[in-house]
């Protein structure tokens, strides 16, 4: 679609019967082909034990790829600053800035343990929402708690092990506030002492705050008047209230005079809609292993998730993730990424695609890319 860029954001997934080192090898070069297909930019999430997801670092997937690929701007989506400090994000981006300048997104999320922010709860929406969908038929599905989740043994491991002992995550506004500083070169401590981040002081990246809600990561995106992503791809329930709460808070900076929103989506395109519907056939399971707090299990063949156990419950854990996935035809699922960018106004769109076979993902990628243009 002209002057709508799309963007890609890769988990780095590892497919049932392969390993980590294949899956690094499939995103190299999953990045390369992004960059000949136009893509816009291509970003790294990051996700901790977690047996199907190997992007434990963006800034070492980064690193990888930036020497694979020269024009696409690459970076984080997001890093988790619940577990890291503002000199050692800085640091890490500055180091790859050195060497590829000009080229990188520092995505930064809350999250990482880090309990709920202020203005964490629902938020009303200027958007009418009926029967679950938008004017334009995006669906909005009913929000999903991620109490459970966050709750699990496993969670609470993940913390004990990324956290050093007594550590408490700094507030995120001022973590934020800090990174900024840090880059731009004016950081004073509160007792007035100045400190430079080499490499990492004046690099030339673009600053992004990732967020699944309206709450604190849209006020912070929008006070430092910087870009933001809304994640619908994670949360499809709160997208909207996460776009106006940004545009709401936002005030125009050095980075931006206006607001600057991305929204994301999971897609998957084939050349006809049921052989779109046959490649994801893994996401449902895979989605229900994250959210029992398993962890996500190495991508499962369509033949493997259909011979996993399903119950009713299994279906109404997912159904929000499932149901707001983009599946089938190029067009088809156009359509319904045009039905995402009018419903939030979006100014970027970033798609995230996972299938068992690395030829498909590429081809689902391509086969998108070549629709959009074509708008």
């Amino acid at each position: 679609m002209s002057g709508i860029p799309l963007g890609v954001l890769d988990l780095v997934p590892v497919p049932s019967g392969s390993t980590a080192a294949q899956a690094l090898r499939n995103t190299v070069d999953l990045a390369r082909q992004a960059e000949r297909f136009g893509y816009a930019r291509y970003w790294f999430a990051e996700h901790h034990l977690n047996p199907g997801v190997a992007g434990a670092s963006p800034a070492v997937v980064l690193a990888l790829t930036a020497s694979a690929t020269s024009t696409i701007r690459i970076g984080s989506g997001a890093v988790q600053l619940g577990h890291r400090t503002a000199l050692s994000t800085v640091e890490e981006f500055g180091l790859i800035d050195a060497l590829h300048p000009g080229r990188l997104d520092l995505g930064l999320g809350r999250s990482g343990g880090r309990p709920a922010g202020p203005g964490a709860g629902p938020r009303p929406t200027t958007t009418p929402v009926v029967d679950g969908l938008t004017p334009g038929g995006l669906r909005i599905p009913p929000r999903f708690s991620f109490e459970g989740l966050l709750g699990s043994p496993r969670f609470q491991l993940q913390r004990q092990l990324l956290h050093q002992p007594g550590a408490r995550p700094q507030d995120y506004g001022e973590q934020v506030d800090d990174i900024l500083a840090l880059l731009r070169g004016d950081y004073r401590s509160a007792d007035g002492v100045e400190a430079h981040a080499v490499p990492g002081e004046g690099a030339e990246v673009q600053v992004w705050i990732l967020g699944s809600s309206g709450g604190q990561s849209a006020g912070v995106a929008g006070r430092n008047g910087l870009r933001f992503t809304a994640n619908y791809h994670v949360s499809p329930a709160t997208v909207l209230e996460a776009a106006e709460g940004y545009r709401a808070a936002f005030q125009p900076s050095d980075h931006l005079d206006k607001p600057y929103v991305s929204v994301s989506a999971d897609v998957v395109v084939a050349e006809d809609d049921a052989t779109a519907r046959e490649l994801a056939t893994g996401y449902g399971p895979w989605v229900r292993s994250i959210r029992t707090a398993e962890g996500a299990i190495p991508f499962p063949t369509p033949e493997q998730a259909r011979a996993q156990a399903w119950t009713d419950a299994d279906r109404a854990l997912v159904a929000d993730r499932v149901d707001t996935q983009f599946v089938g035809s190029p067009g088809r699922v156009a359509d319904r990424l045009e039905q995402l960018r009018e419903a939030t106004a979006a100014d970027e769109l970033i798609v995230t695609t996972i299938t068992h076979d690395h030829a498909d993902r590429v081809r689902s990628y391509r086969l998108l890319a070549e629709e959009w243009q074509r708008r």
